[in-house]
């Protein structure tokens, strides 16, 4: 069903139950899966959070300014994204850092068109450091990468399994939506992406799937194109 897409991971999932460090199990489990989908033939770039090391907006009004606790954020992002990097070599499947601020030589600069030849030389790329801006989350870099890789789809990996009329952990009477625009998304303030990561890929025709990515053999489910989650569409 896709040949190409932007796989975007929260931080918080590589914690663990605990949402906080890194587990090596969840890196192990994730790898795996990514590396089965890749052997598969599918092309998988990825866009990792940092919550689980540290949330730049949580720290304003703590002693830290927004745009250096920004800065701090995106450098967690990179150590999640060397992290994963490692657990997929592992796996038997080549991959590779990206970062949008130069870093050489602990990851590569971020070009485009050398991120999507590794996609098509059978390898993984882990785009980190968010779009290099402060103000932007990781949902908006990954749109952005989704985007400018000419990605199929971006695919939203979460711990539920799709898009609710609420959050399904506090509300027990939220209704889970099997497919929904991005109008209507964007008109609910539904939270499972932020509004500047819809608004892009509503103009750029970038459909979202929403999906449970720590239930095993999802992510294959949706290469061989079956219904999973929830799909935002224009």
């Amino acid at each position: 069903m896709y040949k190409r897409v932007l796989l975007k991971l929260s931080g918080e999932s590589l914690g663990g139950p605990a949402g906080k460090g890194i587990s090596e199990d969840r890196l192990s489990d994730y790898a795996a899966e990514i590396a089965d989908a890749v052997k598969a033939g599918l092309q998988v770039a990825i866009v990792i959070g940092g919550g689980n090391i540290f949330r730049g907006l949580s720290g304003v009004g703590k002693g830290f300014d927004r745009v250096n606790g920004d800065k701090m954020g995106m450098l967690a992002t990179v150590i999640n994204s060397m992290g994963l990097a490692m657990a997929i070599r592992s796996a038997g499947v080549e991959a590779e850092v990206f970062t949008a601020t130069p870093m050489m030589p602990v990851a590569r600069y971020y070009m485009r068109d050398d991120a999507v030849a590794f996609l098509e030389n059978g390898g993984v790329s882990l785009i980190a450091g968010g779009t290099g801006n402060p103000f932007f989350t990781t949902d908006s870099g990954a749109a952005l990468r989704a985007l400018e890789i000419g990605a199929d789809a971006l695919l939203k990996g979460t711990r539920v399994d799709g898009v609710y009329t609420a959050d399904p952990e506090k509300d027990p009477t939220a209704v889970k939506y099997d497919e929904l625009t991005f109008d209507k998304a964007i008109s609910d303030r539904l939270k499972v992406m932020d509004q500047t990561a819809f608004a892009l890929c509503r103009e750029g025709n970038m459909p979202i799937i929403v999906f449970d990515m720590n239930r095993k053999g999802n992510l294959l489910k949706l290469v061989k194109g079956e219904k999973v989650g929830t799909t935002v569409h224009v």
